[in-house]
């Protein structure tokens, strides 16, 4: 009994040794995200440098950086930048699909590890993982509650930008709305900016006489639609929906707003998620490749509470 206890013991210490030798296991991850030029990217920033602490708290071993860019060109400087350093892994959410296919490439090619955050690459065979909202479904849900709550009706489309995502959802949406009551009067890019959502939205009131709801892919989008409608004092608009999360726009759906009556999910949180799953490859031996979508929940005024933190940055 007294050897075999021994002999317990000798492999419990043994293990935690092991244990306590992979946290310190020497790891450099980099994180490459778009700088905060609006509510989204700014609650992508907040959940990154959170998610950077609690990691590297967790692994002794682990080191993150951080690096924000406010364009692609300044992205793609940093993407050379930081493989300079010398990284184990990247997490990088592009600014644009196109403009920064290649230069994530070329950081592949080095030997890291690749995890594409939202805006899908162009050519998908360089991301080791890719972890992203479900852009098919944030379309397909705004469609068919449109669909189904108004039957017929004149709508305008605000879309994002020219990329993967702006399309998945665009489709998404078209998908829904197809043989259904709901016409289509414009569609344009708002760049997922308040203030061109705004100055287009201006326009379609300008255009239309008639309009009885809007969508945007984006609430920061939505915020700028809902302030050119009641500038111009229209009253024919029966809602705007956006998406994403915003906790300004969760609160209106909780209280019950009219005009704004449901959300779709696409939380910015997702480049924690991304970042989590990066370090679980080298830390926890665990199989992380392939793609990670989260869901595109439907938010209503019954489970708005759910999904509301008043703390968020976004």
């Amino acid at each position: 009994m007294r050897k075999l206890l021994i002999g317990l013991v000798g492999a419990v210490l043994a293990s935690s040794m092991t244990l306590a030798n992979a946290q310190d296991k020497k790891v450099n991850i980099a994180v490459s995200i778009p700088a905060a030029d609006h509510g989204w990217t700014g609650g992508v920033v907040y959940h990154a440098e959170r998610a950077a602490k609690i990691l590297e708290a967790n692994h002794p071993g682990l080191k993150i950086t951080i690096k924000t860019s406010p364009d692609g060109a300044s992205q793609a400087n940093a993407l050379e930048d930081l493989t300079t350093q010398g990284i184990d892994a990247l997490v990088t959410l592009p600014h644009n699909s196109d403009e920064l296919t290649d230069p994530i490439r070329a950081v592949k090619e080095k030997g890291v590890f690749v995890t594409v955050v939202d805006r899908a690459l162009s050519d998908p065979t360089i991301q080791d993982l890719y972890v992203a909202g479900n852009n098919p479904e944030l379309g397909r849900v705004a469609g068919e509650y449109l669909k189904n709550t108004l039957k017929t009706g004149d709508v305008v489309v605000i879309r994002g930008l020219p990329i993967v995502i702006d399309e998945e959802r665009q489709k998404g949406f078209d998908d829904a709305i197809a043989g259904s009551g709901i016409k289509v009067l414009d569609k344009q890019f708002g760049n997922w900016s308040r203030d061109d959502a705004f100055k287009i939205m201006q326009d379609y009131l300008t255009k239309f006489p008639k309009i009885d709801a809007v969508w945007c892919q984006d609430d920061d989008m939505a915020v700028g639609v809902l302030e050119a409608i009641s500038q111009a004092k229209r009253t024919d608009i029966k809602m705007v929906i956006g998406g994403a999360g915003m906790k300004d726009m969760i609160k209106r759906v909780a209280d019950g707003d009219a005009m704004t009556p449901i959300n779709v999910l696409y939380p910015p949180s997702m480049v924690a998620t991304a970042m989590e799953l990066t370090a679980a490859n080298f830390y926890d031996q665990v199989p992380v490749r392939g793609k990670y979508i989260l869901d595109a929940t439907l938010v209503t005024k019954e489970n708005a509470k759910e999904f509301y933190f008043p703390d968020s940055p976004f």
